[in-house]
């Protein structure tokens, strides 16, 4: 191979590398940052292939992970308002949103930032915290806090060139040498309730059941009236009815009374009636004599 040759080959060769050491790419996931002699040039990149002059002085990039990362911190102990420890387990949810400022602040380092990041949740949850009882905590405060958070952190994690999407409280341990009393006053607070709803539904199990007995006592006492009075009425009907067929013909009624009563008479045994033989109650049975 000749000289001019080889020369060709070498000046393309470096014509390769330096184009190859020219270009970079900045994906979706990335951010960028370009120096030149070590100062901040741009930092506005978005998802690309870009150019630069392969010089490493003249010109360096440095990328930056722009996923959501979190920061998951120690459980820590607070101080309610009643003076009680409890043990508190969070996280964060956060992304690089101004990389010049991330990298001026923490040197782009996202451990650096997750210690400044912990340092000003755990300001800010033990400030909250120290406003409100554990049962406020436990039951009703938490998204409260959350939202607290959220508004009060946000602008401080900005001059960090950091954007907070979330926080969360995992959980809110009490100490193991509180927690057996705690629980037992816990205990003790719901049996009371719960005798007191008893009480209360017994109460009213009486009262319905009294309500109960007098609207069946009125009930009662409505039907026999009505009762009564059908019966009466029935009667009266019955006694004009027999008033009336009496009347028509007196013989035949005293005789169809006569059979009645010899029917319910001498029609059962053991029935003995010490009557005198010309007694009004045997009229029929005498054959009067032409």
């Amino acid at each position: 191979m000749t000289t001019a040759a080889k020369f060709g080959l070498g000046l393309l060769a470096l014509l390769l590398i330096g184009g190859y050491a020219s270009v970079f790419t900045v994906h979706e996931t990335e951010k960028a940052i370009k120096f030149r002699f070590g100062e901040i040039v741009r930092d506005d990149y978005t998802p690309g292939l870009y150019f630069k002059i392969p010089i490493p002085v003249w010109n360096t990039v440095k990328k930056f992970d722009a996923r959501i990362l979190t920061l998951e911190s120690k459980p820590e102990r607070f101080l309610t308002s009643e003076k009680k420890n409890v043990i508190v387990d969070s996280f964060v949810k956060w992304r690089v949103a101004d990389v010049k400022t991330f990298y001026i602040t923490v040197a782009g380092d996202p451990r650096q930032a997750n210690i400044r990041l912990d340092q000003i949740i755990k300001d800010e949850l033990r400030s909250e915290f120290g406003k409100r009882t554990i049962r406020q905590l436990i039951s009703t405060d938490r998204e409260v806090i959350r939202q607290l958070l959220l508004k009060t952190t946000r602008p401080i994690a900005t001059r960090l060139g950091i954007e907070i999407l979330d926080i969360r409280i995992k959980r809110i341990d009490l100490p193991p040498q509180v927690s057996t009393s705690v629980y037992e006053r816990m205990r003790s607070e719901r049996a009371r309730v719960a005798r007191e709803f008893r009480s209360q539904g017994m109460e009213a199990a009486e009262r319905i059941r009294a309500d109960a007995d007098r609207q069946r006592e009125v009930i009662l006492a409505e039907a026999r009236r009505d009762a009564e009075k059908l019966r009466g009425e029935g009667d009266a009907l019955a006694a004009d009815i027999y008033a009336k067929a009496y009347g028509k013909n007196e013989e035949f009624f005293a005789f169809y009374r006569s059979l009645n009563a010899y029917e319910k008479t001498l029609g059962e045994s053991g029935n003995l009636l010490i009557l005198e033989p010309n007694s009004d109650f045997f009229r029929y049975f005498k054959r009067e004599r032409p």
